[in-house]
């Protein structure tokens, strides 16, 4: 996952939280709203960065390779985690 890939997950996470509580969602179907439209924030600020930039957020790189030396407890653990050639 590349930085500017976490980034936009954060602000999807961010708009879902805040949505979920601004309109006080409780169980799945509220929560599930907060979610679709917590992710459309995000997606459309992703498409318009891509559009002015013309490269895009979403790579095939994997967070794992990227810090191979300070993720070791994660690396182990997870199974797409190998060692960068």
């Amino acid at each position: 996952m590349s930085e500017p890939n976490s980034i936009f997950t954060a602000l999807a996470e961010l708009s879902t939280r805040q949505i979920a509580e601004t309109t006080e969602a409780v169980g799945m179907p509220a929560n599930k709203k907060a979610a679709k439209t917590g992710g459309s924030i995000a997606q459309r600020a992703r498409v318009e960065l891509e559009s002015k930039t013309g490269r895009k957020v979403v790579t095939g790189e994997n967070y794992c390779h990227l810090n191979w030396r300070t993720n070791a407890r994660k690396r182990s653990a997870h199974p797409l985690c190998k060692r960068p050639d």
